[in-house]
């Protein structure tokens, strides 16, 4: 595992102006477990948002559920009601769109949304679906074979770890 030279704190600042702009009245964000979750706090306490944040397990959801069983992930808990509200989902890394899928397929066991609209800190590309972020604070290109992930420190701090 290698720290990648992406500064996490910075495009999290970007991701935080990024959101700003695709908030409608009434809107609540919901993270994707578990740094699309981490992200999702940090916003919604630096934007000021009443209440808190959703946080979604895409677990149950996942073409590779068989293969990756239910992987340590936190349940899902959405404390507001889904029906109706615009929702601004949270990513970390948007790849091949297969998460955000099975997302919007555990969102939807929970109610109908007005609309759901996706922010992520980065889009690596290689989509093997047709799924586009909104917004994304970064692009960058990987090969394949190499996996970029959000970490967390005690303290809060985020950066990345490419493996």
């Amino acid at each position: 595992m290698s720290h990648l030279a992406l500064d996490a704190e910075a495009l999290c600042a970007e991701l935080r102006e990024g959101v700003r702009g695709l908030l409608r009245p009434g809107a609540a964000l919901v993270g994707i477990w578990s740094g699309g979750a981490w992200l999702a706090e940090r916003l919604h306490r630096e934007l000021g948002l009443d209440g808190e944040p959703g946080v979604l397990s895409s677990t149950l959801h996942r073409d590779d559920f068989g293969s990756r069983g239910l992987a340590g992930a936190d349940p899902t808990r959405l404390p507001f009601e889904i029906d109706g509200r615009h929702l601004v989902l949270i990513d970390d890394v948007l790849y091949t769109g297969r998460t955000i899928r099975a997302a919007l397929n555990e969102l939807f066991d929970f109610g109908r949304p007005a609309s759901v609209r996706l922010a992520v800190l980065v889009d690596r590309g290689g989509r093997e679906l047709p799924v586009e972020a909104a917004f994304s604070a970064a692009r960058l290109v990987l090969p394949p074979s190499q996996r970029l992930s959000l970490a967390r420190a005690d303290d809060g701090r985020l950066s990345f770890d490419i493996h």
